[in-house]
């Protein structure tokens, strides 16, 4: 019985961080020409959702505020792999295996929060006429 709490840990922390590498690899098969377009299009709604701070519901809601990101991203990652050719997927996740070994860029998360706050002042823009 004491060893179940660290086996579960290390099974939360494995199944976390194969969650991190298949956005990742989604990221790069969207930008892929061999990718469906369709794929495309999900991939980058997933990743984006998956990779963004604003969460559809947010995490100081009890219990519901996870569920997203419990259900939701994963469900999508699944789906966008399913209509992605396995070889293709199998190639970004390779790539983005051996890149998340590396520092993260802090310019590309400068440039998401950008987009968000640009989009976010349009909506505003866009409700106030």
């Amino acid at each position: 019985m004491k060893g179940q709490p660290s086996s579960l840990l290390t099974r939360l922390k494995q199944w976390a961080r194969t969650i991190k590498r298949d956005v990742l690899a989604l990221w790069l098969s969207a930008r892929d020409p061999r990718t469906p377009w369709y794929a495309k299009v999900l991939a980058l709604v997933v990743a984006a959702y998956a990779l963004s701070p604003i969460d559809l519901i947010p995490d100081f809601i009890p219990v519901l505020g996870y569920l997203d990101d419990l259900l939701i991203v994963p469900l999508g990652i699944w789906l966008v792999v399913r209509l992605i050719p396995m070889e293709l997927m199998a190639e970004h996740r390779a790539t983005a295996a051996q890149a998340t070994s590396r520092p993260v860029s802090r310019t590309a998360a400068g440039i998401v929060v950008m987009i968000w706050l640009v989009a976010a002042f349009w909506f505003l823009a866009w409700m106030t006429r």
